[in-house]
């Protein structure tokens, strides 16, 4: 008889490795391994040591350039930043991963999915709110939350099943993305604490950055970035440059006390040299091309739209309804942003636009001033009347 098939998102880490032994052990069941490319990924090493940790069958997917098209880019559109902080790597990823967990769990034949997910943070709730969205009825399956085991215990578990894993313990938890990499745990988990250099990966010191700044030049299409320097560029290639060419000025490095949804706080250290350069930039030009209801409103809107991604509920109507209204307010968001990098800062020094509503002869105060200053007088008078009437009538 054919045992029932289990879909595990794999990572190749110690974690997704040994849940490999332990659901075919705990849930008799064949495992199938389905590793995801959202940038930082080999997918033939990964698919190669599923196999040898006792997969049937070792999938890979390159989930990039979907992940800047329908994920990425939009938020960036939206202004999309958590708490003021966090670019939403890690966030932004994980609801790509159960669209694909879902959708090779159907094709293979799985009952199940799933995850390495611990108990105690957020992507548990995004991946597992996100497969309750896309395939209800698959069963969600949390190794990592169901079995207890320290990092110690899986080492030695594996060993006993001579697994090919690497016992050797990392100083820090990492994740990463095209949008990002993020660190937590070990001495990080000190707030007190300056993040040791160890922890930086993508982000050069400030000691180590040149002493000259460096220029670059953005170019936007309805709000989405498509060239840099004047040269087109597809999503995935202007991330990994800026990404590059930021990070080698020490920009992006992001040092924050965040509000998990779980309900605990937690340290997170974060490098996004390229969701810091694209972010400021798309910003400025939206300052030249939001009236300021626009921008005050989207203001309110990119705040709305983090929590959506942050609390896992990218597959909601109510985010849909979000980027219908961030999609009208890029109509006219194109335009060129020059920047600044140097020593860790990043810096719009420049920016232009066909259609912006900066006009000079409105804002200049040389010959050329067009503004009808005679009409102030009237709009003061009209802009007090409130003020006056209330201090004469109440004036007590």
């Amino acid at each position: 008889m054919a045992k029932d098939k289990i879909l595990l998102a794999y990572s190749g880490g110690l974690d997704t490795s040994v849940a490999v032994p332990w659901l075919q052990e705990n849930y008799n069941a064949e495992v199938i391994t389905l590793t995801i490319d959202l940038g930082m990924v080999d997918l033939e090493s990964i698919r190669q040591r599923g196999l040898q940790v006792g997969a049937v069958k070792a999938m890979t997917v390159d989930g990039r350039e979907t992940l800047v098209n329908e994920f990425l880019f939009p938020a960036l559109q939206a202004g999309a930043i958590y708490e003021e902080k966090y670019p939403l790597a890690t966030a932004l990823g994980r609801p790509l991963i159960a669209r694909y967990l879902a959708e090779a769990a159907q094709s293979e034949g799985a009952y199940a999915v799933a995850h390495g997910c611990t108990g105690k943070g957020n992507d548990q709730v995004r991946i597992e709110v996100g497969i309750a969205a896309l395939a209800p009825k698959l069963k969600v399956i949390a190794p990592i939350r169901e079995w207890g085991m320290s990092r110690e215990d899986e080492i030695e578990y594996g060993q006993a099943r001579n697994l090919p894993i690497n016992a050797s313990q990392s100083r820090f938890s990492v994740d990463e993305n095209l949008w990002g990499r993020s660190a937590e745990a070990g001495e990080l988990e000190d707030p007190w604490q300056e993040p040791p250099e160890e922890a930086f990966a993508w982000t050069k010191a400030l000691s180590d950055t040149p002493m000259d700044p460096a220029y670059l030049e953005i170019h936007f299409e309805l709000g989405i970035p498509t060239q840099v320097d004047g040269e087109s560029m597809a999503g995935i290639d202007l991330i990994s440059h800026l990404n590059t060419l930021a990070g080698a000025h020490g920009v992006g490095r992001v040092d924050h006390v965040e509000n998990r949804l779980v309900g605990i706080k937690s340290r997170e250290i974060y490098e996004a040299p390229a969701a810091t350069v694209l972010h400021a930039a798309h910003q400025a030009l939206e300052t030249l091309t939001l009236t300021k209801e626009q921008a005050r409103t989207k203001a309110k809107i990119a705040q709305e739209y983090a929590d959506v991604v942050y609390n896992g509920l990218w597959f909601t109507h109510h985010r849909q309804d979000l980027d219908a209204y961030v999609r009208s307010t890029q109509r006219y968001v194109t335009g060129d942003v020059r920047v600044r990098l140097h020593r860790g800062t990043c810096m719009v020094v420049g920016r232009r636009a066909p259609q912006a509503l900066y006009q000079y002869h409105l804002a200049t105060y040389d010959r050329s001033d067009q503004f009808d200053h005679a009409a102030a007088e009237g709009f003061i008078s009209i802009y007090g009347l409130p003020v006056r009437t209330q201090n004469q009538v109440q004036s007590g």
